[in-house]
């Protein structure tokens, strides 16, 4: 698989997150596990949020939740994820208040994550299962895509 499909498959997932439920701002992380880092393969804004950014897998309570538990991480206010994302302002700034991860898991470990975020108390119980269930129903699809990114 090349670049250019995976992000035709992250472009399609996107189109589709907007019609299931919206998101204002919706990436997708690869984590490259053996350097300990997580990179954006697609966003929804590449001036604010770029392709090619990366940063250092920590260890928090996020890690905890998506990485370790394998488990969404949802918050529907600044207040609720402004300790684990330092990027918060920025986040603010488009709209943001409110955050969904869902984690892509494979061989029972993380290899990505898909992001919505959008207005405040956006994510509710309905289209958190729409968002966890669209990410469930193109798991090969983003597991292949996720793959390619780190080749």
């Amino acid at each position: 698989m090349t670049l250019d499909s995976s992000v035709s498959i992250y472009k399609a997932l996107h189109q589709k997150a907007e019609e299931a439920a919206g998101a204002r701002l919706f990436t997708v992380m690869v984590l490259d596990n053996e350097a300990g880092l997580a990179r954006r393969a697609y966003t929804s804004h590449p001036i604010d949020y770029p392709a090619t950014g990366s940063k250092p897998m920590r260890q928090d309570r996020w890690s905890e939740q998506v990485i370790v538990n394998h488990k969404p991480f949802i918050a529907n206010s600044t207040e609720g994820f402004s300790d684990v994302f330092s990027d918060h302002p920025l986040i603010n700034s488009l709209g943001c208040e409110s955050v969904l991860n869902v984690p892509v898991i494979e061989d029972s470990k993380v290899v990505g994550t898909v992001n919505f975020l959008d207005a405040k108390d956006h994510f509710t119980p309905d289209r958190v299962a729409a968002l966890q269930n669209l990410v469930a129903a193109n798991h090969d699809a983003l597991v292949t895509a996720l793959a390619a990114e780190l080749n």
